[in-house]
């Protein structure tokens, strides 16, 4: 450990230019870090192919988040979920589906069973469905008649029709075990690459975001019943770009339609309103309505279990897991600026890739190391790291991301969005935002995330991404991070200090492991994990617990050589001006 302590680099952090090549031995097929931070163009030519196309394709235009959300609702609309045996002949299924109508897209997956979910040309096609569909007969209980888009599917004679089959290939809906990971990581051929292949693993496949949208629309058939003009959307992580497989799927019960008045008649002497019951106020009315769609979901809903009526939180909503498409939902209603905030970052996580890269990379590390956790309580949520990250970014010179006031200063008068009170207003259309000149690679951003980090000063400063700078804690709160747009609200209140001081030890701790491949002083061998892989280790965390934790200080190598060399330079400066002292402001 002595070691390790003489070669810990200090936290004020200062960069040169090296000559020549380093010495230091290095176990072969190791790339060092500095061996892998190239310029922009070798940089993106090592990354995944096709991963820069969306960055690099000029004069392409860019889909608007209310663009995408309309095309995945309506695609959902036109998608039938089915439970089928798992052995089966999947072009007999697709043959006899095919009978109501053509069918644009297929896939299978497992939950409580395996599920098929199946996407028609026509909308009309799954009415043709189900009017050849029975009604199941139970002898000892009895079915709610209620007819959804949720189907079994049975085989007449099992044993000879499943004989021969073998099972369907499924989806996953679900991450990678962590050592499974690690071991991939390895097989990457930078530390950029593996915070790539991080996020491939990690983040919400095509399959899975369309059943997210199919469960939002099945829900909404419910609803509907009582409020026609109703939609359900997802939000938050489910459509905000940074959703990881098997996180919990946010509804939004959007009720606007039903709100909006009709262009008045400008002849006749009448006007015509609705009689409708009238509450105390729009929260009272949230709560009603979600406590009877709850009641609803709860007694209707095909495979809808473990309802719970949560209506006295700050944001009321309804508690449920949907079995068939194995999520854990949270309905609420009145809840736009929610829906705001998915937006926001949703257009953050398009304008370049490099930021989801980090956001997946920064909040698995946290889950590894117990920062964050699935359990209410005083730990960083991924929220909050997520608004860390983009403020980082915000940071960088020159800025990945814009600050959300200049996102706001691009935005056209539909973009304008007062939400109770608050400023919500930001540029929807991604081709206006002009592509950042930034060309750092992944390594360096992760890196320096964790020691920009490690040396903040938590103590007096908050993060505030709409500004994108420091400014003073408004309270006394361990960590302070405004809601960008609830801007009196501080989203990370519930840290306390002990959780606040354990991140600040683990990102110096994993500052010094990345800095130390950097300089070539790693002491890992080649078979062992290396990189951000190396970061996910458990003894990570150990180190900090034990208390070797990285400290700020000038007793560091590093220094001890700087001052050395400037001692010598201006030694040599004074002989060879026949000892006049001589200035110059030419960085080396």
């Amino acid at each position: 450990m002595a070691s390790r302590m003489e070669l810990l680099l200090p936290w004020c952090r200062l960069r040169f230019p090296v000559s020549g090549t380093s010495q230091t031995r290095r176990a072969p097929g190791r790339p060092r870090l500095s061996q892998v931070r190239l310029s922009s163009t070798k940089a993106a030519a090592q990354r995944v192919p096709g991963r820069e196309e969306a960055d690099s394709k000029v004069g392409t235009r860019k889909k608007t988040f209310t663009e995408v959300q309309a095309e995945r609702l309506e695609q959902a609309q036109r998608t039938v979920l089915i439970n089928c045996p798992a052995k089966i002949s999947e072009k007999k299924f697709l043959t006899y589906l095919s009978h109501h109508g053509k069918i644009n897209s297929h896939y299978f997956y497992e939950s409580y069973g395996t599920y098929a979910v199946v996407e028609f040309s026509e909308k009309d096609s799954i009415a043709s469905l189900q009017d050849v569909t029975r009604t199941p007969g139970i002898e000892e209980e009895c079915a709610v008649p209620f007819k959804s888009r949720l189907f079994t599917l049975t085989l007449k004679n099992p044993s000879t029709q499943a004989a021969n089959q073998a099972p369907v290939h499924c989806h996953k809906q679900s991450t990678i075990v962590v050592n499974d990971l690690v071991q991939k990581l390895c097989s990457a051929d930078s530390v950029s690459n593996q915070l790539y292949t991080l996020m491939d693993e990690y983040q919400l496949t095509e399959e899975n975001t369309k059943l997210r949208f199919l469960a939002c629309s099945l829900i909404q058939d419910i609803a509907c019943a009582y409020f026609p003009e109703c939609t359900v959307k997802p939000f938050g992580s489910s459509v905000n770009t940074f959703g990881k497989l098997g996180c919990d799927l946010d509804m939004f019960l959007d009720l606007d339609k039903i709100g909006r008045s009709p262009t008045r008649a400008k002849t006749g002497p009448f006007y015509m309103e609705y009689q409708m019951k009238r509450v105390p106020s729009e929260r009272i009315a949230s709560q009603r309505i979600l406590s009877m769609i709850g009641d609803c979901i709860d007694n209707f809903g095909p495979g809808c279990v473990g309802v719970q009526k949560i209506l006295n939180a700050r944001c009321p909503l309804v508690r449920f897991s949907h079995q068939p498409a194995g999520f854990q939902c949270d309905l609420t209603t009145n809840n736009r600026v929610a829906m705001r905030s998915s937006e926001l970052l949703y257009i953050y996580g398009s304008l370049d890739s490099r930021v989801r890269a980090l956001v997946f990379s920064v909040r698995c590390w946290a889950r590894v190391h117990g920062i964050t956790s699935t359990i209410p309580g005083p730990w960083i949520t991924n929220f909050s790291l997520t608004m860390m990250a983009l403020f980082f970014l915000q940071k960088r010179t020159p800025p990945i991301i814009p600050t959300l006031d200049q996102l706001k200063d691009l935005a056209d008068a539909e973009d304008k969005h007062i939400i109770e009170g608050h400023d919500c207003t930001f540029a929807s259309n991604l081709n206006k935002i002009k592509p950042t000149e930034n060309t750092e690679t992944l390594d360096v951003l992760l890196s320096d995330f964790f020691e920009y980090f490690g040396n903040f000063a938590f103590n007096k400063n908050s993060i505030n991404i709409r500004k994108g700078k420091e400014q003073n804690k408004p309270e006394p709160s361990p960590l302070y991070i405004q809601n960008p747009f609830e801007r009196a609200l501080n989203i990370s209140k519930n840290v306390n200090e002990s959780q606040l001081d354990r991140f600040v030890a683990l990102a110096r701790e994993c500052a010094w492991i990345l800095q130390q491949e950097d300089t070539g002083h790693s002491s890992l061998s080649n078979s062992q994990p290396w990189g951000l892989a190396a970061l996910l280790l458990p003894s990570v965390a150990s180190h900090c617990i034990k208390g070797k934790k990285r400290k700020r200080g000038p007793a560091s190598e590093r220094i001890k050589s700087l001052l050395d060399s400037l001692k010598i330079n201006n030694a040599n400066s004074l002989v060879n001006n026949g000892g006049k002292r001589t200035f110059s402001n030419q960085t080396q």
